[in-house]
């Protein structure tokens, strides 16, 4: 088969995000999103609900990956899915799904590290600069934080990681420490660019080598928020914004 013809399904499930893309190649022709919101209720992921919800989601967005992408499932050339790492019962929905259709189709099944997915994406077309090997990578999605030294596209090595909470973690306790709602880490960005970074001081962390920690912050934020609120009731709304961007 010409690599002119490859067109592949990649399926990602994940978290509590239900997505289907279409590829011509390393070019992106399409990419679908269904959100989960029941998760905000409870100011974070359920599980068993993340996996239900994936199982109402998978077949109306990878229909839609394929409309928008005008590909026909006859024209796949392979079916990609994330394999890990990830919560088991969404994982399990996309993998079972993902499985079944390259068995009908008769096509390969691609199973796909998502934290290394992360990294390749910068090799998708899109009209910017593709990084050239060896190179640095900073990968701080969700539950993650590592900086990877990328030697080759299945060659990388992980020189520095969290030794406790993700930093996309530490944003959202930080949030819920706030009075923010889910997801929170977004809302703190947000209001830390209209902040001054330098208006509260929080401990930074002490850890060997490239790795990181960011309980300590967590805490030191929890302090020191009671004990300004015991002063001034109001002190988190009169002062988000400097809060959040010494925070960030």
């Amino acid at each position: 088969m010409q690599n002119s013809e490859v067109f592949i399904l990649a399926i990602e499930s994940s978290c509590d995000d239900t997505a289907a893309a279409v590829l011509h190649n390393d070019k992106v022709l399409s990419n679908v999103v269904a959100n989960q919101l029941i998760h905000n209720q409870y100011g974070g992921v359920v599980p068993e609900l993340a996996s239900r919800a994936h199982q109402q989601n998978i077949v109306p967005v990878i229909d839609a990956a394929l409309r928008k992408a005008n590909v026909r499932k006859e024209q796949l050339t392979a079916i990609a899915f994330t394999q890990g790492p990830g919560l088991m019962g969404s994982l399990l929905v996309g993998s079972s799904f993902a499985k079944s259709l390259s068995l009908a189709l008769n096509i390969p099944l691609i199973a796909v590290n998502h934290m290394q997915a992360h990294i390749l994406a910068h090799f998708i077309e899109e009209g910017n600069e593709k990084p050239t090997f060896p190179f640095l990578a900073l990968t701080i999605s969700g539950g993650h934080t590592q900086i990877v030294k990328v030697n080759d596209f299945f060659d990388m090595e992980i020189i520095g990681e969290t030794t406790d909470d993700a930093v996309g973690e530490a944003f959202d306790k930080s949030a819920k420490i706030l009075g923010l709602p889910y997801p929170g880490g977004p809302l703190v960005d947000k209001y830390a660019k209209l902040g001054n970074p330098k208006a509260f001081a929080f401990t930074k962390p002490k850890v060997p080598g490239l790795d990181f920690s960011f309980s300590g912050l967590k805490t030191a934020i929890l302090y020191f928020v009671q004990k300004k609120k015991l002063e001034n009731p109001n002190f988190v709304e009169e002062n988000l914004n400097d809060i959040c961007a010494s925070i960030q």
